[in-house]
């Protein structure tokens, strides 16, 4: 696409105005910056193209950097002169709020200032009433201690909350250094490296390949078909090509960082990086903009505003109610207050209805969420899983099925060649010197070993330990691994051979294939993929003679047999393939007229010409289970969660190995991809709730399947490694990345990345995703109870009151509101998970916030506590023998102790929120935080009430006092138990049930497909009995028969059309030899070539088992020979 120089104009602000010390750079970041933004290709003529900016750079293209640059100064490190005038490529720490920016946050509260002017009206009032001419001079003055006991009560709540979005942000920022993080490929010595992203340096030679997102601005040295995605940094949809810089108007040589490399494979220079590049000044302009809520805590904001709005409508009635009796009263007495009582009362009645608002406003719920899931995310990242949005742990608790990947999820990602046949010669793992020994033309040999090392991507470099080993694709290395046991360097051939064109891995045509100069003067292309579709493009195939022959008839079945057996023993077949051309052009395919009139490039496309292939051999490659995958399988299904494998393999393997892990069941159904495609959207629907494999899939078929279940209302998650997996982990509601193998596109599409690649770690993000969310539970059952309590119990004793006072205190009240809301919140929303929270069914996505279990603990329990502390209120100077006329604080400290020790045992309660256990200690000493909570506030308890004095308007208590009533608060526990195990009343758990409905059950799919094979055989039974009563003439073989008798050669048939063109070759010798296979059915087929002549009997039993039956059989056989 020519670049339009009329738009000159920087898409964004910020480039450098000073000019750095170029340290002997022949130029500066700032000039950098201005060639990339905008693309400005002029500039990039004067300097002298990309061979002169790179000479600016002192970089030698070819070699990369030097890893010893600047070691020669005694006090620099690597790259210092580079990095002082190009800069790191990092960005600039984003400024957060401080501590006392936290503190004037968390103060931001209507109430919370309300409470504030409240109290110091108070503590002015108090204070005028000290030292007012009325007052006793022998009583203290005492007026200041309650308005200063609320501000400080305000100050206590305003410091928790400030110190808990302190330590939230320091452990968000933590994640998000670590989720930037990732290794990318340079080439420095002239040696490929994986290095951290964070050492990229300008003048670094990048190596470009599908799925990567660019960190850095880079201009195009060499490639083969580099297009890119510049929809993230432009806006631009269309893909854009990238060709090197000619000094024509239209070569676009420029690599945006924040692109995406959707195809090719190539080098580039980089000449920006971190706040310099473009991504990097984007970054930096979005910084202050506040993150949305997650669809929790949403819920949660709108519960809370609507417990509020009572809260205020409870506290309002509180306040007329009280200032009608205090003024009705007065006028019944004689004596009318004075002024400044009436004062004095009436700040103390609005004080108390504030604080009946301050308990009664839910604020804690909201950050309930943001602990849990700061908690979860910290917790989670050590069990590998680096959580991108947030929204997606709580999600993924409810999830209700899991579409897994195979390769390197389930697997091990380890791949080793296990067997093969290449030149017709089979091999095992441990005979790969005698296979070579075996083949009679080293030629043979020497193809194949070109094939493996030129048409790949992987090489040879250090792990983290130190070992060297083989980086790319799994496969790649398995086959490069296979080819070093041989004698063969692959790094030799790679520089001995010049790569002409390289047609990367792409998922819609399952090959890759390289184009190189041979040595006749001509090219040839390697080309590796999926064996049988490589096998569908070949015409011949290498003998054991090491020469071609033609591909007939007979020699495919013998090929499809081997493929289909190595298949069934759960091996990934690769088909190996060359083809010789006398010209490039003959690479490619030719373009249809209307891509000829869309494109540049006349007459030829972006795809490799695959006809005519001779195929070198089939290989095996093992990639075994990780180990827990089986368990894992089986606890997400004992979870209610439905597991589905999609994989490219072939359907053979794919089957293979989800039986073996346990995700293929009785009654289930396995498809391949275009299987699946070619289906109508009704048939993909009721298809889909049975589905449990779909093999040969491409990145669409994933998207139809997560379309097809959240279409029924399911909770998807979706795991992906690829570049075209983006589309469907941005459309599941929960998409896994893999954090080894992904591209960088899937990870920016993804909402979790899997850190270790492993299917095991999804049920670790199951298992905490329910942690929240029942965190969350407990937490709002707990506050719930206490503010329905305490706010029926401050209306009610102040109403019945004769001086209009509660029974709790305002500052009691508040130590109440820091215990249910921060405290509750820290010790309820943080508990780790249990395997118990696997043994229920997922909850449904419309699901209310509160079950029945909740409601029932909600108010049972509030009911009672309001029912005791109102019993003890009205008869406890009778029940702890108390003079009424001197001993009403004791009573009033006895009380506040009760209520307080309610709420602590009901936080235990809280713990265990359903009946599936009645032990509310279960795994509390795992819990570390909740006991050291229990410990803080029992000890605040024991410190307010003995030295609380007249700020809490409490006494100390005698010991039996203390055991009372921390008996009587005790009682929460035993009252718990007995609301758990109420029955269901009027059917309410049933109407009010909160479990997501299944699609498909195990045991329903068990039971349907035994009825299924029952039908099979009953079938098979009439063609019996039919075919022993037309066992005369051909003519009475009858519609069945030729039912079973075209299926039996409908692939000779697609066979037959692939060879009707005619070849000049020599003759062929006998192919290779098909692996040993017992017959299906009890009595075996005639070998008489004339079917009318044979036994029909025993043809219409092969026919009828081998159709119906093969499936189940193969598995069979098997599972017989391990």
């Amino acid at each position: 696409m020519p670049i339009n120089t009329a738009e000159r104009q920087p898409l964004l602000n910020g480039a450098s105005s000073g000019q750095q010390q170029q340290h002997g750079f022949g130029i500066d970041a700032a000039k950098l910056t201005e060639l990339m933004d905008p693309k400005n290709p002029q500039l990039l003529r004067d300097l002298g193209g990309v061979n002169g900016i790179c000479n600016k750079l002192q970089v030698d293209p070819s070699q990369g950097l030097s890893v010893d640059e600047d070691k020669d100064r005694s006090s620099a490190t690597a790259f210092q002169a580079r990095q002082e005038v190009f800069g790191r490529n990092v960005l600039p720490e984003a400024s957060t709020k401080s501590f006392l920016q936290l503190l004037w946050a968390a103060y931001n509260d209507k109430t919370l200032i309300m409470l504030t002017i409240a109290s110091i009206v108070s503590l002015a009032i108090g204070i005028w009433e000290d030292y007012s001419p009325s007052h006793n001079p022998d009583e203290p003055r005492v007026g200041w201690v309650e308005g200063t006991a609320i501000l400080l009560a305000v100050l206590a709540v305003i410091l928790t909350n400030a110190v808990n979005d302190y330590e939230k942000e320091k452990q968000f920022k933590k994640l998000n250094a670590k989720k930037e993080d990732r290794t990318v490929k340079v080439i420095r010595n002239g040696r490929e490296r994986e290095i951290s992203v964070y050492d990229v340096q300008v003048g670094d030679v990048l190596m470009l390949e599908p799925g990567d997102i660019l960190a850095v601005d880079g201009l195009f040295l060499e490639g083969h078909n580099v297009a890119c995605d510049e929809s993230s940094a432009t806006g631009e949809s269309d893909t854009m090509k990238k060709k090197p810089f000619t000094g024509q108007q239209d070569d676009d040589c420029f690599l945006l960082s924040g692109s995406k490399v959707l195809e090719g494979v190539g080098k580039c220079v980089v000449v920006a990086v971190g706040e310099h590049s473009f991504f990097g000044k984007t970054m930096m302009s979005m910084r202050g903009q506040e993150a949305e809520g997650t669809p929790l805590q949403v819920k949660l904001d709108i519960l809370a505003e609507q417990i509020a709005k009572l809260g205020f409508a409870a506290a309002l009635l509180m306040l007329l109610t009280l200032i009608i009796k205090y003024f009705v009263t007065a006028s019944l007495d004689n004596n009318w207050p004075s002024g400044e009582q009436i004062a004095a009362t009436l700040v103390r009645i609005v004080i108390q209805a504030i604080t009946i608002i301050v308990v009664a406003v839910p604020e804690g719920l909201p950050m309930a969420v943001t602990m849990a899931l700061a908690f979860a995310t910290t917790q989670m990242l050590k069990e590998n899983n680096l959580v991108r949005v947030l929204s997606a742990c709580e999600t993924m608790g409810n999830a209700t099925a899991i579409c897994s990947d195979k390769t390197g999820t389930l697997t091990q990602n380890v791949m080793t060649v296990e067997q093969g046949t290449l030149a017709s010669q089979e091999f095992e793992k441990d005979s790969t010197k005698q296979w070579q020994a075996s083949v009679n033309n080293d030629q043979v040999v020497d193809t194949i070993v070109q094939g493996i090392a030129i048409n790949s991507t992987a090489f040879e470099g250090k792990d983290d330990h130190g070992k060297t080993e083989f980086i790319g694709s799994k496969t790649e290395c398995a086959l490069l691994s296979w080819a070093k046991k041989l004698g063969a360097d692959y790094q030799d051939i790679r520089h001995d051979l010049k790569v002409e064109r390289a047609y990367p891995f792409a998922s819609k045509r399952k090959t890759m294939s390289t184009v190189v100069r041979s040595e006749k003067n001509g090219y040839r292309m390697y080309t590796k993929g999926a064996s049988e579709i490589v096998l569908d493009h070949c015409t011949h195939y290498i003998g054991q003679d090491g020469n071609k022959h033609r591909l007939d008839k007979e020699a495919i079945v013998k090929w499809q047999g081997i493929i289909g057996n190595y298949a069934n023993q759960a091996l990934r077949t690769i088909a190996l393939a060359y083809k010789d051309m006398d010209s490039l052009d003959k690479s490619q395919k030719k373009k249809s007229d209307q891509q000829q009139d869309n494109d540049d490039e006349e007459g030829e496309s972006d795809e490799p010409d695959l006809d005519d292939l001779v195929l070198l051999g089939v290989v095996g490659i093992m990639d075994p289970l990780r180990p827990g995958v089986v368990e894992s399988v089986q606890t997400f299904r004992q979870a209610g969660v439905f597991v589905r494998m999609i994989t490219g393999d072939n359907i053979d393997t794919a089957k293979a190995i989800a039986r073996k892990a346990g995700i293929l069941t009785k009654g289930g159904i396995a498809l391949t991809g275009p299987e699946l495609r070619n289906m109508s959207v009704e048939e993909q629907r009721k298809v889909i709730p049975r589905l449990q494999v779909v093999a040969r899939s491409s990145p669409t078929d994933k998207t139809i399947v997560v379309t097809r279940l959240q279409e029924q209302d399911q909770v998807v998650g979706m795991t992906g490694d690829g570049t075209n997996d983006g589309p469907a982990l941005k459309l599941a509601d929960v998409g896994f990345a893999m954090g080894i193998t992904g591209t960088e596109v899937s990870k920016e599409a993804s909402d979790i990345i899997l850190m270790d690649d492993n299917f095991n770690s999804l049920l670790k993000a199951l298992l905490w995703g329910r942690a929240v969310n029942d965190g969350v539970r407990k937490f709002l059952t707990f506050q719930l109870t206490v503010n329905i309590a305490a706010v029926v119990l401050s209306f009610v004793s102040a109403l019945t009151s004769e001086t209009s006072e509660s029974i709790l205190s305002a500052v009691q009240l508040l130590w109440v509101n820091l215990i249910m809301d921060t405290l509750a919140a820290l010790a309820l929303a943080t508990e780790p998970p249990s395997a118990d929270l696997l043994n229920r069914k997922p909850i449904s996505k419309y699901a209310h916030l509160i079950n029945f279990p909740m409601a029932k603990m909600i108010i049972g329990q509030a009911i009672f506590q309001i029912a005791i502390n109102l019993t003890l209120l009205y008869t406890g100077y009778a029940l702890f023998h108390l003079d009424p006329a001197t001993d009403e604080p004791i009573l009033r400290t006895m009380l506040f102790n009760v209520f307080v020790f309610l709420q602590i045992f009901n936080e235990l309660n809280c713990r265990r929120i359903d009946k599936s256990t009645l032990n509310v200690f279960a795994n509390l000493h795992h819990h570390k935080i909740f006991l050291i909570v229990q410990v803080l506030v029992i000890g605040g308890q024991y410190l307010i009430v003995t030295f609380g004095g007249i700020a809490f308007k409490t006494v100390p208590l005698t010991l039996d006092q203390w055991i009372v009533t921390v008996l009587l608060g005790a009682l929460s526990l035993p009252v718990g138990t007995i609301i758990r195990l109420l029955p269901d009343c009027c059917g309410c758990e049933r109407r009010f049930n909160e479990e997501a409905t299944p699609l498909a059950t195990y045991s329903r799919m068990h039971w349907e497909g035994a009825i299924g094979d029952i039908r099979k055989e009953v079938r098979i039974l009439s063609l019996l009995r039919r075919g022993h009563r037309r066992s005369g003439s051909r003519s009475s073989s009858g519609h069945d028969y030729d039912y079973y008798h075209d299926n039996t050669h409908r692939s000779a048939r697609r066979t037959n059309s692939l060879i009707h063109s005619s070849r000049t070759t020599q003759s062929s010798p006998p192919p290779p030899t098909l692996p040993p296979r017992s017959t299906y059915g009890a009595t075996s087929a005639s070998n008489n070539n004339d079917s009318s002549k044979g036994n029909r009997f025993a043809n219409l039993v092969n026919n009828a088992k081998e159709y119906n039956l093969a499936a189940e059989q193969a598995n069979q056989r098997q599972q017989q020979k391990k």
